[in-house]
């Protein structure tokens, strides 16, 4: 058996390796701290392993080791691997073992990869690969908290004295009557800008009045429910994950889980409720004035009467017309509510966090929203609706 010692100053930090067949020993000892990092570079460097398959790495003699010493530690045991040795740790305790583990954790999301890329192409795809895993991860957490809030709702559903109704309440006057004067002046306009441009085409084909019928179909099918949605999903999704990620930063909701209160059930379902309840009467409304909108331009554009636009309107739509707009708007509102909740729970612990997360419940809304009523689009078109 052969003993190596590698020691620019013994007493401080010390490595040294044992031969013995085709298992190599290396033996660590000493303090693996910051004050003796530069003996350990110095160490690691010219420690000699002797091209060993397999290595059994002891720290049984480490007297203390951070945080420095443990990313020397790591980075020596990466090269060793990449050159094809087996590492075993020996003799460590559960501390060690810890933190060798964080920094396998820190160097892996440094992503190495980058550094060795063999260009701009295949950097960009390691890049795509990243933000792939990163979307997949984040949609199973959202997933997640999907099958939370039901497991919530159906509690909720089979004892209602735990619903919060005043909550509830408050929550429906702050999402539906305090928006309706933007939603109905943006609907009202949405609507004027419909007509104007839907009768300025159909005038090269001698076909104005059908305007009437373009109203009518794309209002009460799509342009209502989404613009509506779009708004709630800006104003009211916005500001759940905003008081919910300050009552995170102010640790109100670690307040609420000490005392025995759901988090879920005070914060996240009532919002949930009052969203389901106010966003097909917030549709209903944005209906209306959009169609009340196209009524004034057609009546001023086209000169023609309020009851010759009612007459026309009823020959164009049905029932089914509104139906159809309707039934999305309790979808879309849980969305908005589901996706809005959770980024306000992500919120880590700071003012940028809140911002953050708050943007990010909006975009999320918006595009989930729009890819629903994708997905409804083409399930009502495949049943004929």
């Amino acid at each position: 058996m052969a003993d190596t010692t590698q020691l620019p100053n013994a007493r401080a930090a010390w490595a040294k390796t044992q031969f013995d067949g085709s298992a190599t020993r290396v033996a660590l000892g000493g303090r693996w701290t910051l004050a003796n990092s530069a003996i350990l570079e110095a160490a690691m460097q010219s420690l000699d392993t002797q091209g060993a398959e397999l290595l059994h790495i002891d720290l049984a003699a480490v007297d203390a080791i951070d945080t420095c010493g443990a990313w020397i530690l790591h980075r020596q045991l990466r090269r060793w691997q990449e050159r094809g040795a087996q590492i075993e740790l020996v003799s460590t305790s559960d501390a060690q073992a810890s933190l060798l583990e964080r920094m396998g954790v820190a160097d892996e999301e440094r992503v190495p990869l980058l550094r060795q890329s063999g260009g701009a192409l295949a950097e960009l795809a390691i890049r795509a690969g990243m933000a792939a895993t990163e979307v997949a991860g984040e949609a199973k957490a959202l997933i997640a908290f999907v099958g939370a809030t039901t497991v919530c709702a159906l509690r909720a559903i089979r004892r209602p004295g735990r619903v919060r109704f005043v909550s509830t309440v408050h929550h429906i006057e702050r999402i539906g009557i305090d928006a309706l004067p933007i939603l109905g002046l943006l609907a009202f306009l949405i609507g004027v800008v419909l007509a104007f441009q839907g009768a300025d085409q159909l005038r090269a084909y001698g076909a104005e009045v059908f305007t009437i019928n373009l109203l009518g179909v794309s209002i009460l099918r799509e342009i209502g429910v989404l613009i509506t949605a779009i708004m709630v999903a800006g104003r009211t999704g916005s500001a759940f994950a905003a008081e919910i990620g300050t009552m995170k930063v102010n640790q109100e909701v670690d307040a609420m889980r000490t005392i025995g209160l759901d988090p879920m059930e005070t914060l996240v379902l009532p919002r949930l409720l009052a969203l389901a309840i106010t966003l097909p009467l917030l549709v209903f409304f944005a209906n209306t004035m959009a169609l009340a909108g196209g009524a004034v331009m057609v009546m001023l554009g086209l000169d023609l009467s309020f009851e010759q636009f009612v007459e026309q309107l009823e020959n164009a739509v049905q029932l089914n017309t509104l139906a159809v707009g309707l039934i999305k708007a309790p979808v879309f509102a849980v969305l908005i509510g589901i996706v809005s909740c959770y980024e306000g729970l992500k919120v880590s612990g700071s003012a940028e966090s809140v911002g953050l997360h708050t943007t990010q419940s909006v975009v999320k809304s918006i595009f989930l929203v729009i890819v629903f009523d994708a997905a409804f689009s083409i399930f009502f078109s495949r049943i004929g609706l």
